[in-house]
């Protein structure tokens, strides 16, 4: 199975750190964090995976090549960046001829069941199954309104009047299909430009272990003592 883990931001809100670290590396308990995605990877036998690259990208490359995770890694560098849709559009051949894959976001730190979520997105036939998690902050996230049946139903990126908590995770397992409903344009964003637009044709999973995005400074020296690591 392959899945695309998108590592190419900048990293904008973690300065100083990532003034000369790209977020996708700076270690959580010692471990970089594209580490951690790759075992978790490996654990649930997703053997593939294409990696976005930008800020940094020779320290991601020559994190890459010493790497042992036993994961087949392809990089794709963007000497522009694409943004998180595009980068699934420009790369739609390196899925082949797959029915099912899936989408990371790189900064987020998880021991999320990825089976359980594959398993709901199979059993639903929805074009995407979303990881959603409650948040405290609904207006810096994606949002979603879900049904009784968790068929999300409204979609909105950073909401200035969040409709409530459920957020999505940076967690998405979807079928080909997602990607006809990405637009034309440059620099296209999943949350701002795709997932709105799948309305009433995604379900969602609810995670309720461990995750937490890295996004800001606070979240990051949070992890270094609350993430309790991938248990064997």
């Amino acid at each position: 199975m392959k899945a695309f883990l998108l590592a190419a931001g900048h990293g904008t809100r973690m300065k100083p750190l990532t003034d000369t670290v790209p977020k996708c590396l700076l270690p959580v308990r010692g471990v970089p964090m594209l580490q951690i995605w790759l075992d978790l990877c490996r654990r649930y036998s997703i053997d593939e995976v294409l990696i976005n690259i930008h800020a940094h990208a020779h320290a991601v490359r020559e994190f890459l090549e010493k790497s042992t995770s036993g994961v087949k890694v392809c990089i794709s560098e963007e000497t522009l960046l694409l943004g998180s849709a595009g980068t699934l559009k420009a790369n739609r051949q390196w899925l082949g001829s797959d029915s099912v894959f899936w989408v990371f976001y790189a900064d987020v730190l998880t021991t999320a069941n990825l089976a359980a979520i594959l398993h709901l997105h199979k059993i639903r036939s929805q074009v995407a199954t979303l990881g959603v998690c409650e948040v405290p902050d609904p207006k810096r996230c994606g949002i979603v309104t879900v049904d009784k049946n968790d068929i999300v139903r409204e979609f909105v990126e950073k909401p200035k009047v969040p409709s409530g908590c459920l957020a999505f995770s940076g967690i998405m397992v979807g079928s080909p299909a997602l990607l006809d409903f990405i637009p034309n344009q440059a620099l296209v964003d999943i949350g701002f430009h795709v997932l709105p637009r799948l309305a009433g044709q995604m379900a969602a999973y609810r995670i309720s272990d461990y995750l937490l995005d890295i996004g800001t400074p606070e979240n990051y020296r949070a992890a270094q003592t609350d993430w309790p690591g991938l248990q064997s």
